[in-house]
């Protein structure tokens, strides 16, 4: 069946894809709206996974106060261009992680982050629990990939829910943007301050480029 110009219209609305692509994707899901909206957002995703070798020297800090200046976070966001730096679709996406970070407190923008030794110490320290707790050694290395799962949702951000839609994490929502611009973006790094915490508490410091 051939997509109504309606029907590719409201698709595009819904999911900024091109004309070509909405229609060609509405064509494959016989017309069904939300099989053709996930049909352009696996292969938006998948571009999005070819981008990410591309080189991000554009971009923007966002910088967030929350509760009277007792809370602050700086994110930096890069991108491929100016152009797309400048849109209210990319800094939309910055105010955003400044939200999540001053809401949650990661410690790491993603698993890669993680100094080796630190993984290597809270996965001997789930075994040992899990041990404690008499679990079947067979299962032991199951339960801590699970535990180890719901660690990097804390502490990573990529990881976690998004605030907004805890159906999504913000590693899709990044995803998302990226299939949207074109362009290859990361979260480069974060700091969150809060006011009278220890220094060696403070999350996530810049690092040297």
């Amino acid at each position: 069946m051939a997509a109504s110009t309606e029907q590719i219209k409201e698709l595009r609305e819904a999911t900024g894809a091109g004309v070509l692509d909405c229609k060609k994707a509405l064509d494959e899901a016989n017309g069904d709206l939300q099989k053709a909206a996930a049909l352009l957002q696996e292969r938006g995703l998948a571009k999005a996974a070819k981008r990410s070798d591309r080189e991000t020297a554009a971009g923007m800090l966002e910088l967030y106060s929350h509760g009277e200046g007792r809370v602050g976070v700086m994110v930096e966001v890069n991108c491929e261009t100016d152009f797309v730096a400048r849109t209210d679709e990319f800094r939309q996406f910055a105010h955003e992680m400044v939200l999540q970070v001053a809401a949650t407190s990661p410690e790491y923008v993603s698993q890669e982050d993680i100094p080796q030794g630190v993984i290597e110490a809270e996965r001997a320290a789930m075994a040992k629990q899990a041990a404690e707790e008499g679990k079947p050694a067979d299962v032991v290395e199951q339960i801590v990939e699970g535990r180890f799962a719901k660690y990097l949702e804390q502490v990573c951000l990529l990881n976690q829910p998004y605030v907004r839609d805890d159906a999504k994490t913000v590693d899709e929502l990044l995803k998302e943007l990226i299939a949207s611009t074109g362009e290859n973006i990361q979260i480069r790094r974060f700091v969150r301050w809060e006011v009278a915490e220890p220094i060696e508490a403070q999350r996530a410091e810049p690092v040297e480029a």
